[in-house]
């Protein structure tokens, strides 16, 4: 047979040279080629290699562009997250809560307030005010209970915690007070005995 038909293995005289050898291709059907390719071969043998990928790192000319809003989005995210709802997309005048705390803050920077720290904490104070409860991650100990009193008007179910939901459930499946197999055990062993 003539095996791979691939120009990846081998050349196209070595295979042939291959057919002629095996009896495939007899001498007379020899392709006219073939002897004054044997007579005069090539310097370098014309083999498949896979073509090299320069990779050259160029100099990006074009910088990148961050604007005054992302820092503040970037610190809104790293202690709010990415706030309890999801963004709606499909409605076209939708603004994110971070959206806006961010115009809230440029509001109030132009007020005067520089001090960025207390710009930031003042913008969420802003916020609540208006309405719109910020939960920051990870809230521990007295924020949570401060967070709890701002919050007394939600459904009691949004302020379930997950570890809470889970042990709910594991104690609905299997309950600790009447496991189910102890009490069969002890209806049977009267019986027995």
């Amino acid at each position: 047979m003539a095996g791979s038909r691939l120009e990846k293995i081998g050349t196209v005289f070595t295979r042939v040279q291959n057919l002629l050898r095996a009896g495939v291709i007899k001498e007379s059907e020899k392709p006219i080629w073939f002897d004054v390719y044997a007579a005069f071969p090539p310097q370098r043998e014309p083999v498949y290699q896979k073509p090299r990928k320069y990779q050259v790192k160029i100099a990006d000319p074009i910088p990148e562009i961050f604007y005054r809003e992302d820092k503040i989005r970037a610190q809104f995210y790293a202690v709010y997250g990415n706030g309890p709802r999801a963004f709606e997309l499909n409605r076209p005048n939708f603004i994110s809560v971070c959206q806006r705390f961010v115009e809230k803050y440029q509001e109030l920077e132009k007020l005067g307030d520089t001090d960025e720290d207390r710009l930031f904490e003042e913008t969420g104070k802003a916020l609540l005010a208006e309405g719109i409860i910020l939960r920051k991650k990870g809230i521990s100990g007295q924020a949570q209970q401060h967070s709890s009193q701002v919050t007394e008007g939600i459904d009691p179910i949004l302020q379930m915690k997950l570890k809470d939901m889970l042990k709910e459930m594991q104690e609905e499946q299997h309950p600790v007070d009447n496991p189910p197999e102890s009490s069969e055990s002890h209806q049977k062993t009267p019986a027995t005995e």
